[in-house]
């Protein structure tokens, strides 16, 4: 019969195993999915989505920014609630499927552009279009806290009604 403190010996290295394998073994919780138009609290920062547009071109019509896909503007608030000065790291989208877009780095010709590199003050906030390129379809935005490390998801429904009415798609333009 095995002695207590071998018995102790080895529910405690049993116990360490499983501590290491769930710890090295993806025992990160998935990121919690949240609805647009919530509030979104990721580390210091706090996010909120108001509305989308899918945009078919950008600019006026006699130099129009065109899309590999479409433009997809994402009207959203990120506020600073910490006590320092953050960089709000750049976001994703994700479709269903697992595809993810990365956000687009020049905001020529987007309304209300809120940058690609946005360094935000105590109490302060972002506010804007985050712009991406992509297929028309539904998304999560990937939101991030200001070390990348956490992240949520909001929720956005694939909806038409913002389009611009009456600007072609990006095959539909003549050179």
């Amino acid at each position: 019969m095995p002695s207590m403190r071998a018995l102790q010996s080895v529910l405690l290295c049993a116990a360490a195993v499983a501590a290491l394998c769930w710890s090295g073994c993806g025992g990160k919780s998935p990121a919690r999915t949240y609805a647009m138009g919530e509030k979104v609290l990721v580390g210091h920062l706090n996010y909120t989505v108001f509305e989308t547009q899918w945009l078919p071109q950008l600019g006026d019509q006699a130099a129009p920014r065109v899309p590999q896909n479409r433009f997809f503007l994402v009207r959203a608030s990120i506020v600073n609630s910490g006590a320092s000065d953050v960089v709000a790291p750049n976001l994703t989208i994700e479709d269903d499927s697992g595809h993810v877009y990365q956000e687009v780095s020049n905001g020529d010709g987007v309304p209300q552009w809120i940058g690609y590199l946005r360094q935000i003050k105590p109490a302060d906030s972002a506010q804007g279009n985050l712009v991406f390129d992509a297929p028309p379809a539904h998304y999560k935005l990937r939101v991030l806290d200001e070390d990348g490390e956490h992240s949520s998801l909001i929720d956005i429904p694939l909806t038409f009604n913002a389009e611009t009415p009456g600007l072609p798609t990006p095959g539909e333009i003549k050179k």
